[in-house]
């Protein structure tokens, strides 16, 4: 879009473009709800999962919530940014959004150096990381499975990691879900 165009209409930047700052995108009374609940989430950790059609806002909503989440003190998030990937190179994303060197060809110590750096991180602020996944439709089963593991500890009693998948509508099909947690 045209600066002339810009203006014309007394637009600061193109309403259309994805670089859009979040602090320019509107945020609708469901997204302030969504945003507030991850929120108090953060503490217990668990799964998010919002889903809805192509064009609703999921992406926008997932901006707006990573950078509200930056902000709070203590909390660390990450954004998976190719949800497509092999399960080497979710692991390698994965290292090198929470800091921690892994070697992909070796997953067992992977996941422990995760778990370990995510159970450090909760016992010294009581906040679970956070970790944001747009595009989950695209994830793979192995992929699933492996952050299902890796989230939880204590035989599956207790959540190291909160977790926030947006997708299209059929994201719910391979999670066994036919009703959708959050709708943005």
């Amino acid at each position: 879009m045209n600066k002339k165009l810009l203006s014309l209409y007394s637009l600061k930047f193109n309403p259309f473009s994805p670089e859009v700052p979040t602090s320019a995108l509107w945020i609708t009374p469901a997204i302030e709800s969504f945003c507030w609940r991850i929120e108090q989430q953060i503490g217990e950790g668990g799964f998010v999962l919002a889903t809805g059609e192509p064009g609703t806002g999921k992406s926008g909503a997932l901006r707006i919530l990573a950078e509200r989440l930056g902000n709070l003190r203590d909390v660390v998030v990450g954004v998976l940014s190719r949800p497509q990937a092999s399960l080497a190179d979710f692991y390698r994303e994965l290292g090198y959004l929470f800091s921690v060197p892994l070697s992909p060809h070796n997953r067992w110590a992977g996941a422990k150096a995760l778990r370990e750096k995510w159970l450090h991180h909760i016992e010294s602020c009581l906040y679970r990381p956070v970790l944001l996944i747009d595009e989950a439709q695209e994830m793979t089963s192995l992929v699933f499975s492996e952050l299902r593991l890796l989230s939880s500890v204590d035989l599956d009693s207790r959540c190291i990691l909160t977790l926030v998948l947006a997708g299209d509508s059929p994201l719910g099909r391979p999670l066994g879900r036919s009703r959708t947690v959050a709708h943005c």
